[in-house]
């Protein structure tokens, strides 16, 4: 017999960036990730991916019927795609268009579509703040297709443009990187950056999705809103990371479910 969830049971999104290998080169183990997560951010090409890696990932991803997230970037293939970029409005449009188009038909293949967009790296840390690179994002999204939901840090600017623009929108929280007072997340290299204890993930994890807190790096509770939480898949252990976020989730009446679904 199936047990439904109640009517009130929290629901939440599990993501991670996917696909951000380069020709034979991988950097996670994607295969059991996708096992796990609700939702991929696929990799466009961008800071990582090619079209066959493109395309071996969204066939994996439909055949386990998990949510493609276009992961958007600059252009910055040396970079990562963490390196901030002082592109025009029109030039920054134009490449997130260029990359939705180009996972959208790997994902229409496959047997489904593009679900959401989430940009990446310095990208996705720039539009929290810079206005003009967020009013360039939404434009693309808004031109591309006005359905789909923007993945974004809560308070961005991303986020406010977006729905002002009629865009649905995705309050994301990470479990593997520590926040800094102001809401933002602990630059990378600096201690304190990156968790790596399943424990402790996982516990905060359920506190971002219960209880709509996390503790800062300088032991103050902040308040956050938590539609999906992202394991980063270039985490070490990431899998391990995952499967106990998931468990202790679902252990709590937690529902895993994916964006867009």
């Amino acid at each position: 017999m199936t047990h439904l969830p109640a009517p009130d049971a929290r629901r939440i999104d599990l993501n991670a960036d996917l696909g951000e290998g380069f020709g034979p080169w991988a950097l996670a183990d994607d295969d059991a990730l996708l096992d796990l997560v609700t939702s991929a951010n696929v990799a466009c090409g961008f800071h990582a991916g090619d079209p066959m890696i493109m395309r071996a990932t969204t066939r994996a991803a439909v055949e386990r019927g998990v949510s493609i997230g276009a992961h958007v970037a600059y252009r910055d293939l040396a970079g990562f795609g963490r390196r901030f970029l002082a592109v025009t409005p029109a030039e920054l449009t134009a490449d997130v268009v260029y990359q939705l188009g180009a996972l959208d038909a790997f994902a229409r293949l496959a047997g489904d579509r593009v679900r959401y967009v989430k940009p990446h790296g310095a990208l996705y840390n720039a539009i929290v703040r810079h206005e003009e690179q967020a009013r360039a994002v939404v434009e693309a999204v808004v031109g591309y297709d006005p359905t789909l939901p923007v993945v974004g840090m809560s308070g961005s600017a991303v986020l406010r443009l977006a729905a002002e623009a009629g865009l649905p929108v995705v309050h994301e929280v990470f479990a593997d990187r520590g926040y800094a007072p102001d809401g933002s997340l602990v630059p990378r290299g600096t201690r304190g950056a990156v968790l790596h204890d399943p424990a402790e993930v996982a516990d905060r994890a359920l506190r971002l999705v219960t209880e709509g807190v996390v503790v800062a790096s300088d032991g103050r509770e902040i308040s956050v809103e938590a539609d999906s939480v992202c394991v980063h898949s270039d985490t070490p252990g990431a899998v391990a990371l995952l499967t106990e976020v998931r468990r202790v989730l679902q252990a709590s009446g937690v529902v895993v479910q994916a964006i867009g679904r």
